[in-house]
């Protein structure tokens, strides 16, 4: 078991738990308000009802017993009202029309661009989510493997595209599938399948973890954990591995049933209620995420993705743990997690503006250049440098960009320079470097 991080700021905590041969710990990700009571038992009887606010089917949940009450701490996950989610709609409605008016003429402009830009946008979104999901749980993809293979996927022709690997590939799978296919019901061999898309080799990091299948702690409850070993804070403790197949069940019911006919509202219920319930082992954040996403591509009844939630959410990591780990506690009043997350998808989509001048500043460029007879190394390289090659282009790693000699390198580059589309840095000698003209 790795031990928890020397922090006493819950936004380091780890997740503890679950496998006691490897647990590991991971980051939490995975109406008018009213008191809850916690209901409690000696007996492991079980209580049944029909959760009401968000309809479901009726379930069996076995009934926590007072000890396991009392260490809880009123999480709401053993309130007797859970999974009763409210949230005030009239406080909420002025911020959800304000959303759904800018997802509306965003994607209004977006099918203006006609479907080659479009497609580039759907890549530029789509690798920025794929990338910035896992950076929210701590793993640094490569974004050159993460774009190659969303693009083959795709069916886009970009050149060069690079030898990608099986974890890469796991994970545009899965968000390819939520995002592709948002219209077919969510089951739960559907998440099974994400999850062992997620950890293709059955390990997360050095630890063999259940992998395609719901976590059955065995050792330890599945806890968010700070601080040093004898002092240590729980900040949240999962459902115990006897609830998931009832609690599961409920959940999957109301996702794909019509008792909440705002699928932008059912994305941010859907995140909640699924890290709150933490099934899985591992990956429940980016599940979770996807989840969302799959929900909002459902409101917008289209599978093209242009802006990012995990790319904003990424910006404002250390909010979205707070609100989450608030939001666990007390109360089936969500109305601030509600607030949080339309406020976070405005800001998405917002940012989106971003990703469409860029998109925009690459049909320029080749708009201007559209006489200059290039090569396909060129084209490449170019192409690479729009969309935004990290430092200066050196002969040096045109070559290893191009996959070509020292001499074809600079042969290549000083035809790029004469047609005006590179232009020489300053900076001489061994220290030579190229930038892409401006185009105004």
């Amino acid at each position: 078991m790795r031990a928890p991080e020397q922090h006493a700021d819950w936004r380091n905590a780890k997740w503890r738990g679950a496998n006691k041969k490897g647990s590991e710990n991971k980051h939490l990700d995975g109406g008018s308000s009213g008191d809850s009571r916690a209901h409690a038992s000696n007996d492991g009887r079980y209580s049944t009802h029909k959760p009401r606010g968000i309809s479901a089917t009726c379930v069996e949940y076995p009934l926590q017993s007072t000890q396991e009450v009392r260490r809880m701490g009123g999480y709401i996950h053993i309130l007797e009202d859970w999974p009763r989610f409210r949230w005030n709609r009239e406080s909420l409605s002025g911020q959800l029309a304000s959303v759904r008016h800018e997802q509306g003429r965003l994607l209004g402009r977006m099918e203006a661009l006609g479907f080659e830009l479009r497609q580039e946008a759907v890549l530029r979104t789509l690798t920025e989510d794929v990338l910035k999901s896992s950076e929210i749980e701590g793993e640094k993809l490569d974004a050159e493997q993460v774009r190659s293979s969303i693009a083959r996927r795709l069916g886009m022709d970009i050149g060069g595209l690079k030898a990608v690997d099986r974890n890469v590939e796991g994970v545009v799978e899965m968000m390819l599938d939520a995002t592709r296919h948002y219209d077919q019901p969510l089951t739960s061999e559907r998440l099974f399948a994400w999850h062992a898309s997620l950890f293709p080799t059955g390990r997360s990091g050095m630890r063999r973890i259940r992998v395609g299948a719901w976590r059955d702690d065995s050792g330890d409850p599945m806890q968010m954990v700070s601080g040093p070993m004898d002092k240590e804070r729980v900040h949240f403790e999962a459902p115990a591995a006897k609830r998931l197949d009832p609690e599961m069940g409920t959940f999957l019911d109301w996702f794909n049933g019509n008792t909440e006919g705002e699928w932008v509202v059912k994305a941010g219920l859907a995140h909640l209620w699924f890290v709150s319930i933490h099934p899985f082992e591992d990956g429940n954040g980016r599940i979770a995420r996807a989840l969302a996403d799959m929900a909002l591509a459902r409101s917008e009844q289209s599978s093209q993705r242009f802006y990012s939630m995990s790319a904003q959410i990424r910006q404002e990591r250390a909010g979205y743990y707070d609100i989450l780990e608030r939001t666990q506690k007390v109360t089936m009043e969500v109305t601030p997690w509600m607030d949080w997350f339309l406020g976070c998808m405005g800001r998405a989509i917002d940012g989106a503006e971003a990703t469409l001048g860029t998109v925009l500043s690459k049909a320029r460029f080749w708009e201007t250049f559209r006489d200059a007879l290039l090569n396909e190394r060129q084209r490449l390289v170019v192409n690479r440098l729009l969309d935004g090659f990290e430092g200066k282009l050196t002969t040096m790693k045109y070559g290893k960009l191009a996959k070509c000699s020292h001499d074809t390198a600079l042969r290549d580059i000083a035809a790029l320079v004469e047609r005006g589309i590179l232009v020489r840095n300053p900076e001489g000698g061994r220290s030579t470097s190229y930038s892409l003209a401006k185009v105004t």
